[in-house]
């Protein structure tokens, strides 16, 4: 049997209750374990450097830093960290933006009670994933 190693997860979005129905839902993932919450992009990116977590979950419309900015400084300085986007956010621009700075998968909110598991997981493998299809293409 072929058991993957732990893995931790920052979970960033400005709104509590979102970031509480995020953590319920992950922390019932055998392998994960939710290392800190943040509720801003400059937030995140103190987080990151602080607990270095291999996935961070962000979402784009955050106040200080957007997603997109506090992705370009957490990937610069933790290259390792897998960043999946879970955001409102759908523009065929947005989405490309986000993969051209290193996110590894792209979920729209209103598609994370079906896809946020399996984009997750998908990652933990190693394989690039987006559920915003139709802002895609």
């Amino acid at each position: 049997m072929n058991v993957m190693s732990l893995c931790t997860v920052l979970l960033v979005d400005d709104y509590e209750p979102f970031r509480r129905v995020l953590h319920s839902m992950l922390e019932e993932i055998p392998g994960l374990e939710i290392v800190g919450h943040a509720a801003d992009g400059l937030e995140a990116v103190q987080k990151a450097a602080e607990l270095q977590p291999d996935l961070i979950l962000l979402d784009i419309g955050l106040p200080k830093l957007n997603g997109i900015q506090a992705a370009g400084h957490i990937l610069k300085s933790f290259p390792y960290s897998k960043v999946v986007f879970l955001t409102q956010e759908t523009s065929p621009e947005v989405v490309e933006e986000a993969f051209r700075l290193g996110a590894f998968g792209y979920v729209a909110k209103v598609h994370a009670g079906t896809h946020l598991l399996k984009v997750v997981e998908a990652v933990r493998q190693g394989k690039e994933l987006v559920s915003a299809r139709r802002a895609v293409g």
